[in-house]
């Protein structure tokens, strides 16, 4: 099972024929993820790799094939508009990769999507993956998974790697692993996730990584204190913060 995507899930990738899209748009296809589309302003119609056509807006791109996932490759500068865009098209999945958005752009985006029947996940996050169904949404290795029902969750990208790694070594496969960002601003948190993960049947555990800044760890540890049934590994990391 897994939560989020699984292999009915139809991606287009804003910003493919960039240096980061085409490289991890790349990685994810090699994985198994279904990429049907690559969205560049200015670059409709061409081919990306002889097999993922190009489109110039999100919306074109979804009409023609019926992609229901987006995952964001596009400077800070310009993916503020990318999400919203996804978001008009009527995408309900969005994952941002994108690092370095201003924490006031995010505010109006994350404001933006509340009405709209639009899940982010990030910015700033490695994104999502479910081993079991061989896709791979963002940047994380996947080599390193095993399909198994283990829930994994966290605010960071090399510390998921390390927990998933360490998982995988002992033989304990992952139903799905979720980034969900670090960034002040995130469209998706911990208590998000722990509903997903309580209510997924392939899932009897989840491991949680939280960092220190924000109340975040402590909304979900009121969550599963109250809520879950399931069995909750947590680790915190950091002992302070800049101020």
């Amino acid at each position: 099972m897994g939560v989020l995507v699984d292999e009915n899930t139809r991606v287009l990738v804003q910003g493919i024929t960039g240096r980061e899209g085409s490289f991890h748009a790349r990685g994810c296809m090699a994985y198994g993820t279904n990429v049907v589309a690559g969205v560049t302003p200015g670059r409709g119609g061409v081919m990306f790799d002889d097999k993922v056509p190009v489109f110039n807006s999100v919306e074109e791109a979804v009409d023609e094939t019926g992609a229901n996932m987006s995952l964001i490759f596009v400077p800070p500068a310009f993916a503020p508009d990318a999400v919203c865009e996804s978001a008009d098209a009527g995408i309900p999945l969005i994952a941002c990769i994108t690092e370095g958005i201003p924490v006031q752009d995010m505010v109006k985006v994350y404001r933006y999507i509340q009405d709209r029947p639009t899940r982010l996940i990030g910015p700033n996050c490695p994104g999502l993956i479910n081993p079991g169904a061989k896709c791979k949404i963002g940047i994380m290795p996947g080599a390193i998974h095993l399909p198994g029902r283990v829930g994994v969750l966290s605010r960071s990208g090399t510390l998921t790697y390390e927990a998933v790694g360490q998982l995988t070594a002992l033989g304990i496969g992952q139903s799905s692993c979720v980034g969900i960002g670090g960034d002040p601003i995130i469209g998706t948190n911990f208590v998000d996730v722990l509903e997903l993960y309580e209510a997924d049947p392939g899932t009897d555990a989840v491991v949680m990584i939280g960092e220190i800044g924000g109340t975040m760890e402590q909304d979900a540890a009121a969550y599963i204190n109250s809520n879950m049934k399931k069995p909750v590994s947590a680790l915190v990391v950091g002992a302070s913060a800049p101020a």
